[in-house]
């Protein structure tokens, strides 16, 4: 997905010369070209903090603009994993099976189910 204008995004990677942590969240609010987008953070209340250019693959889209909708997890991880070296992709997926199996033999799936 193509990031827009007012979409909020979540960063992906720490951005230390900013003193942004990864999964901090801002506004899209204008597109450089490029792949670099100027973002925009803001506090509790509203107050912006900081601007920042960031390029596509350090942040996440967690809220579209166009729909007015929240991504759902499996969308947002899905583009999370993408951006992971292949190693690292296939740790996230192993983790994955482990935790459907886990789900899977839960007695609340099992009530779920029936």
């Amino acid at each position: 997905m193509m990031p827009d204008i007012g979409d909020i995004i979540e960063t992906v990677t720490d951005i230390p010369e900013k003193n942004l942590r990864a999964g901090v969240r801002g506004a899209l609010v204008h597109c450089h070209g490029n792949d670099f987008y100027e973002i925009e953070f803001t506090d509790g209340d509203g107050e912006t903090l900081d601007f920042s250019a960031l390029h596509g693959r350090q942040f996440i889209i967690v809220w579209q603009a166009e729909t007015r909708q929240w991504v759902p997890v499996a969308e947002q991880t899905s583009a999370l994993v993408a951006g992971l070296p292949n190693d690292a992709a296939m740790q996230v997926l192993n983790f994955a099976r482990f935790l459907s199996v886990q789900t899977c033999q839960s007695p609340d799936y099992e009530n779920m189910a029936a």
